[in-house]
């Protein structure tokens, strides 16, 4: 990966291509690479959808090699949601087919006039960018069927849906999985919009004649990975509960711990939690024809995810993650599991964020547009996007703007950007990661539910205050330096609890550049990365203000533990005081 691809769609005559030495970049991959080019090259203050904007997609620095768990890819942008810095990252195939092409990042600037939609192709022989307004209106499943009867079976395919290209403002770029199918998404921060502002609706990769990325030291590489892949599968959760029933495994945990939001937000327990559960969702994935345990790459040996499909045995979405099946369901009083797929693959289909839009879906119910618990009615919402309607057009720009054109004060956002599936008075850590990090509410910016649920990574009580802060800031600096690498983040529970897997990590990164790596220069990469993205926010106009819950969650207990959110502001402050 030693060059970087710029299109110019705002070019004089139509969009230019320039291919140039990864230069001050090299080095930098996934997170690290989108934020240093967002960084310098982005006004903090451009409209997220005008001409300055950038749309930065890179690889992991360990894509398309051997290793295990690489395929991540990041995106990169100021964010039409959040109005900050973002960054996120999907599985899928893009990534690995990207690093073999030899591509550092794509860059896509400007903006051009008219209304034609253009695709690009890249392969071992080039770029090309077209004009294809036959794409136009097309959501991602009929799009990336189309796609694959022009260029085969084997590209890799990034694209938007109907709603990136209306650039609603929880749009999302999906990626195909090794199916082939647009089911791994880029979901966070509206980056599908800005796609579609820049009139890009696929990206087609083709790695055909290519090799995978070779290592500097191939044997010790091996070995590396080797005892790497060892410790995934020997740890509890990477190893036994994530592979038999996928991240929904986690839906009785934080019911039985009283911090799973249900409602939008109003109690921390779900009366129908066991209904849409893992074990249930993986039970009914293997006796109607489908799978309980899918990778979504090629390579990725935890294999959390499945394939559903419906009580015919006809394919219906991939197996919904456990975030999803919060957002639609317990968040919205719902517990139907083929309700549940039925809104996941609507979502992939037009292509927005699962969580922003449950929690709008959760907010509209509080607005009285219907019952929560109503399923039907929640579908009915949903499709109300993909036509494109001034309601679903309200929706798929998220939680928050739903709030205010509908008077709700209780709007579970930080920046503008919904919040996930942990209630942040029950597990106080993922509510200080909430409040301050750079990307918004983004429970994987810093998952502490690691150390206060699942009592991975350390022990800290969710319902106490002290250490919270401590615990975030590290999770988040960490967090920060996985991303660049492409790795999947589940891999954090096995270096966190077992050291010689983080130190067959180094030492796989250490062999593929051929220099040694220590536990210091993975916290030195991640805080780099954390100090361009604040000081990208603080050039926004981001303050400590913005580091803050909204207030009912210091105003209003939640059962069953009736606690409030009680992290002190002044210790929020301190988060990124290292």
């Amino acid at each position: 990966m030693d060059k970087i691809l710029r299109v110019d769609m705002g070019a004089e005559g139509g969009p230019k291509t320039r291919i140039e030495p990864v230069g001050e970049f090299a080095g930098l991959g996934g997170r690290a690479m989108t934020t240093a080019i967002v960084s310098r090259e982005v006004h903090p203050l451009c409209h997220p959808l005008g001409a300055e904007n950038k749309l930065v997609i890179a690889p992991g620095s360990l894509s398309g090699t051997a290793a295990s768990m690489s395929g991540r890819i990041s995106v990169g942008c100021k964010s039409p949601l959040t109005g900050g810095i973002k960054e996120s990252n999907a599985g899928g195939q893009a990534a690995q087919v990207l690093a073999r092409l030899g591509y550092a990042a794509i860059v896509l600037e400007g903006k051009p006039e008219g209304d034609d939609l253009y695709k690009i192709f890249i392969n071992k022989d080039g770029v090309q960018v077209s004009v294809d307004n036959s794409l136009k209106n097309l959501n991602n499943y009929p799009l990336v069927e189309k796609l694959q009867g022009q260029y085969g079976e084997r590209a890799a395919f990034m694209t938007i849906g109907i709603a990136g290209e209306m650039k609603l403002l929880a749009a999302s770029i999906a990626c195909t999985d090794p199916e082939k199918r647009p089911t791994r998404h880029c979901g966070r921060g509206g980056t599908g919009a800005v796609m579609g502002a820049k009139r890009v609706k696929a990206i087609i990769l083709d790695d055909a004649g290519l090799k995978m990325r070779p290592p500097k030291d191939p044997e010790k590489f091996r070995d590396a990975n080797r005892r790497f892949v060892e410790g995934l599968r020997k740890h509890p959760i990477t190893g036994e509960g994530l592979p038999a029933y996928g991240t929904n495994v986690l839906t009785n945990v934080l019911n039985e711990a009283g911090a799973y939001p249900t409602n939008n937000f109003r109690t921390g327990r779900f009366g129908g939690a066991a209904r849409i559960a893992g074990e249930v969702q993986a039970e009914l994935e293997v006796k109607r024809g489908g799978s309980a345990t899918h990778g979504c790459h090629r390579g990725c040996v935890i294999q959390c995810s499945g394939i559903y499909h419906d009580k015919d045995g006809n394919y219906v979405t991939k197996q919904p993650e456990y975030e999803t099946v919060w957002a639609h369901g317990g968040n919205c009083g719902i517990d139907d599991l083929d309700v549940i797929a039925r809104l996941d693959y609507l979502d992939d289909n037009f292509g927005v964020d699962t969580m922003d839009t449950g929690a709008a879906v959760g907010v509209a119910m509080e607005a009285g547009l219907i019952p929560f618990g109503d399923g039907p009615g929640a579908i009915r919402l949903v499709e109300e996007i993909g036509k494109g309607t001034p309601l679903g057009r309200i929706l798929g720009c998220g939680a928050a703007v739903t709030g205010k054109v509908f008077g709700v004060e209780r709007v579970p956002v930080c920046k503008g950007q919904a919040m996930a599936a942990y209630d942040p008075r029950s597990v106080m850590g993922i509510g200080v990661t909430y409040a301050t990090s750079t990307q918004g509410a983004d429970h994987t910016a810093g998952y502490s539910v690691g150390p206060n649920i699942l009592k991975s990574g350390g022990n800290l009580d969710p319902l106490n205050p002290e250490g919270q802060v401590e615990m975030s800031r590290n999770l988040q600096i960490a967090t920060a330096a996985v991303d660049s690498t492409g790795m999947c983040l589940f891999i954090a529970f096995p270096l966190l609890d077992q050291p010689d897997t983080f130190q067959a990590l180094l030492d796989m990164i250490g062999a593929f550049h051929g220099v040694p790596v220590t536990g210091d220069d993975v916290t030195a990469l991640g805080k780099s990365i954390l100090k361009m993205e604040r000081d990208f926010n603080t050039r926004a106009g981001f303050s400590k203000a913005d580091d803050r819950l909204p207030r009912f969650f210091l105003q209003e207990p939640i059962p069953p533990h009736n606690v409030t959110f009680t992290v002190k502001d002044e210790d929020l402050d301190n988060v990124f005081n290292w």
